[in-house]
Order: structure tokens, then C-alpha cells, then sequence
């Protein structure tokens, strides 16, 4: 087997990407599981979407309004998640998210994939 060699990434020199207005994102895609760092403006409405993926989302700094389960029915609700806390989201649920205040997320997922819900709309 071929020796794996560590990678340093600079954030600032990946690409980035908006897949929705207010949020932009640089990716590092693993073998096994990819980070994103998120930058959601004030006012970002993240729609309802879901992954096969688990997610954690660590909220660096901000505040952020989760919605978990599919809208409109008995089990959905809501979270706030603020800077200092994480959030983990099991694979195939449906969430959405509101920037209440200028936000940076780190949203680890596995398995990795080049889309996630949101590049699907």
C-alpha cells in the first residue's frame, strides 16, 4: 500500500463557491469525509433540504436558527445554535437554516460527496 502523506490546506486559497445567496463555502473533499467552512450573511435562508450524509456543524461564531424534521409535521422543530456550540444532524434528515447574525460554520460530513442538498436546487 502506497504511504498516505499529510496535506496542509489554506482556507484562503481554496476555491469558493455560492450555492445560495448570502452563503459562500470552501471545501476540502477527503476519502472519508469532507469540511466545509460556511460563511452565512445576516439573513441567509438555507431552504429545507436533506443528505444522505451525517453532519456536524460547528458554529465558530454567529447564531444560527436550525429548523430539524420536514416542515409542517408533528416532529419538526427548532434549534438556535450560537458560536462555541455544534450541532450533529444524522444522515437523511431534513433541516434548514437562518443566519440570524453574520455566521462561520465548519460543517464536517461523511461520507464526503462533491454536492450536498443544497447544490441540488
Amino acid at each position: 500500500m502506497p504511504k498516505q502523506c499529510p496535506l496542509v490546506h489554506n482556507w484562503d486559497c481554496l476555491p469558493e463557491d455560492a450555492p445560495i445567496a448570502l452563503l459562500t463555502r470552501r471545501r476540502i473533499i477527503g476519502e472519508q469525509m469532507m469540511i466545509s467552512r460556511v460563511m452565512l450573511s445576516k439573513g441567509c435562508d438555507v431552504p429545507s433540504h436533506s443528505h444522505a450524509n451525517e453532519q456536524f456543524a460547528v458554529l465558530l461564531s454567529g447564531r444560527v436558527r436550525f429548523g430539524l424534521g420536514a416542515p409542517g409535521t408533528p416532529e419538526h422543530r427548532e434549534v438556535v445554535v450560537s458560536g462555541g456550540e455544534v450541532l450533529h444532524l444524522p444522515g437523511n434528515l431534513p433541516h434548514s437554516a437562518f443566519a440570524t447574525e453574520d455566521s462561520v460554520i465548519l460543517d464536517l460530513f461523511s461520507p464526503p460527496s462533491q454536492t450536498t442538498g443544497i447544490d441540488r436546487r
